[in-house]
């Protein structure tokens, strides 16, 4: 049973930063997606930020320049590391992964946002920014 369990939130003022890290075990099969997906109170869910079996990576337009997506295979950690933060970051943030066969870290965004969403995911991390 594939399991995953963020860690890393927090509260901070407007441009600060946090690093989310997500910790996947239970797979055997070691080609995957992952990534990271928000959801604020009254909003949709939006897919932040994905890194393929390939190692490429896509951060949403909102994300760019401030957040930057990794993964340390040895200890099948993933992380999230997010820079000038703003009070619209603040959200539940969740750690995703999906198994479909050559899906790409574009194609992980749109599906963490859809009603399908990826095939698994943690509890989430709460992170809110004040201004």
């Amino acid at each position: 049973q594939v399991q995953l369990v963020e860690s890393g939130g927090g509260s901070v003022q407007t441009g600060g930063s946090l690093t989310l890290s997500c910790v996947v075990s239970g797979y055997t099969y070691n080609r995957f997606c992952m990534g990271w997906f928000r959801q604020a109170p009254g909003k949709e869910r939006e897919g932040v930020a994905a890194i393929d079996a390939d190692g490429d990576t896509r951060l949403a337009d909102s994300v760019k320049g401030r957040f930057s997506i990794s993964k340390d295979n040895a200890k099948n950690i993933l992380y999230l590391q997010m820079n000038s933060l703003k009070p619209e970051d603040t959200a539940m943030y969740y750690c995703g992964a999906d198994f479909t066969p050559r899906m790409t870290a574009i194609q992980a965004l749109g599906v963490m946002e859809s009603p399908v969403g990826f095939g698994y995911w943690g509890q989430g991390t709460q992170v809110t920014v004040s201004s």
